[in-house]
């Protein structure tokens, strides 16, 4: 059967991990996408590491499923080849610098002008307007600009994320703002134009801490333990390591201490009572079970866990990730080709018995160049030229 987006063509003047992460999921959907590289050395980010078997593990994971274009697009002919293939796409992002579409000749005006059908998507680091618009904008910089990192880490030491989720929230809302501007275009026959932020989206992610902190002051750092329920989080066991688990309710938190400890009447102590006395003491929580949990392994204290109930997990490295059980059981786990060969590939993280997983090639810098222009008219003599003259 049809990926439900093989009838949309989607091009991109993308770099770093936001829109690349955007486009992906949706040639995940089936969309083509076209890559637009800078002649030479493409996106930037097939260069911050070789860590993925010679690519780039920021590239790898954003990139499958996508054919590669290089073009100038400060010369004329590279100008015209980009308008050919608006002529023919029905989305364009792009998350280059702030103003560089627009000193390009690629503004909006003119996009909605020549092509009215066309929906357009820019994901910036601060928004199109305000005191921060030019302000250069990564990951890291966004997190902190937006509280994360300081309510990440522990009390001692503010830290970020171990993922890039500013990236990772400007590409899921990237993402799903075009699929609904698709939904919209089949209904009024008119494309737009969207503003998505990394700003914005990692402030929509804050929405916790921020309505936590209406009262006076913003959850703690806590390292991996909860800022405002206990317990939960990692604790210690007999064999050196430890256990997650989380207690959502009272009835939870007595069947913990009956079941689990063995030791009902902890619930009634007069520190430990209520959520809010146990955040208070959670000090003298951590010893009381982890007192029980020396006389445990983590396996043992896993299977009291499931016997009573009570939500548990492993503390795993992310080496242990790809061989999860979970992973392997459901066969997530596929593969892509690359330049580098063949490299593990997740499953996307929507299934659907209607369509099936994609998983084609991550491509290498302009691999698809000579294709793509053979495709709009030009030719072997043209692309020779526009080769000699490092148009791309």
């Amino acid at each position: 059967m049809p990926l439900p987006l093989s009838d949309v063509t989607v091009v991109s003047l993308e770099q770093a991990i936001a829109a690349p992460l955007a486009t992906r999921h949706l040639a995940d959907l089936g969309a083509r996408v076209i890559k637009i590289e800078r002649p030479g050395g493409g996106d930037f980010a097939r260069h911050y590491d070789s860590a993925a078997g010679g690519l780039c593990s920021h590239f790898a994971w954003a990139n499958r499923s996508k054919e590669s274009m290089t073009l100038d697009l400060k010369t004329a002919a590279g100008h015209e080849i980009l308008s050919q293939l608006l002529e023919r796409a029905d989305v364009f992002v792009q998350n280059l610098a702030p103003g560089a579409v627009e000193r390009l000749g690629f503004g909006d005006k003119r996009l909605q002008s020549e092509y009215p059908g066309l929906i357009v998507c820019h994901v910036s680091g601060y928004g199109a307007d305000g005191p921060y618009r030019d302000k250069k904008a990564y990951d890291l910089l966004i997190q902190a600009e937006t509280g994360v990192v300081s309510i990440t880490g522990s009390e001692e030491e503010a830290a970020k994320t171990g993922i890039p989720v500013a990236d990772i929230a400007g590409g899921m809302y990237a993402y799903s703002s075009i699929l609904a501007a698709l939904l919209q275009r089949e209904r009024t026959h008119r494309g737009c134009v969207l503003q998505v932020s990394l700003f914005d989206g990692l402030c929509e992610w804050m929405g916790f801490p921020a309505y936590f902190s209406l009262g006076g002051s913003p959850p703690p750092r806590s390292g991996a333990n909860h800022a405002s329920i206990a317990p939960y989080g990692p604790y210690a066991t007999g064999d050196g390591r430890s256990i997650l688990f989380a207690i959502q309710n009272q009835r939870e938190w007595e069947r913990f201490c009956a079941d689990v400890l063995e030791r009902p009447e902890i619930a009634s102590d007069s520190r430990f009572t209520d959520n809010s006395r146990r955040v208070q003491n959670s000090a003298d929580l951590r010893r009381e079970i982890e007192t029980v949990f020396a006389g445990f392994t983590v396996e043992e204290a896993a299977a009291r866990m499931e016997l009573a109930q009570i939500a548990s997990a492993e503390l795993r490295d992310v080496g242990a990730f790809w061989q999860h059980p979970q992973l392997v059981a459901r066969g997530r786990v596929a593969e892509v080709e690359s330049p580098a060969g063949p490299l593990p590939a997740l499953q996307p993280a929507t299934t659907s018995e209607s369509w099936p997983p994609r998983f084609d090639a991550i491509p290498a810098v302009g691999a698809h160049t000579g294709a793509l222009l053979a495709e709009l008219g030009y030719s072997s003599e043209e692309i020779a030229r526009l080769e000699k003259d490092a148009v791309v």
